[in-house]
């Protein structure tokens, strides 16, 4: 994914650390002459975990910050298979999209069908209509970087508000 998006001369704004999948993405990115810019919390800085071959590395206060500033320097957010950390920061971020405060691409890379579960739910979210069905095509997703990229390129944020009337259920 690094490689892919430094050929492409696509930035990366990560966590800014230089462990797991991300830590490899950068690693990726700059081996292949990519610009990737960090954002990290003091206390993680701390733990000895911040990547220190980053074009640019932004510490903040706090992980609310963190994702704020990530928001504020990216044009599309891509979530890589993960945990808490993972799911927190991309379903804000999605949330924020939801309630107009962004209209960029937000995309699941599903790699190995890691998210097809969460894609169902999706579905029957929409389905019980808990979830705008144009709200629910807000979640791109593909199996490969190239799909991804390609559906981001096309995004086009919804019209629509997030509130489901009572006309709509």
């Amino acid at each position: 994914m690094g490689k892919t998006l430094a050929i492409r001369n696509t930035g990366i704004v990560y966590g800014g650390a230089n462990v797991g999948l991300m830590g490899a993405v950068a690693d990726g990115a700059l081996q292949n002459g990519g610009e990737v810019i960090g954002v990290l919390p003091h206390f993680l800085r701390d733990k000895e975990i911040a990547h220190q071959g980053l074009t640019e590395l932004i510490l903040v206060e706090s992980m609310h910050e963190r994702k704020t500033k990530m928001n504020d320097l990216c044009d599309g957010v891509i979530a890589l298979p993960g945990g808490f950390g993972t799911f927190e920061e991309f379903f804000e971020t999605l949330t924020w999209g939801q309630l107009g405060l962004h209209k960029k691409p937000m995309a699941l890379l599903n790699i190995d069908g890691f998210y097809d579960t969460l894609l169902q739910m999706m579905d029957i979210m929409v389905n019980k209509a808990f979830l705008k069905e144009s709200n629910r095509q807000m979640l791109l997703s593909g199996n490969t970087i190239e799909e991804v990229l390609r559906k981001m390129y096309e995004y086009q944020a919804p019209q629509t508000g997030k509130w489901v009337t009572k006309d709509e259920v």
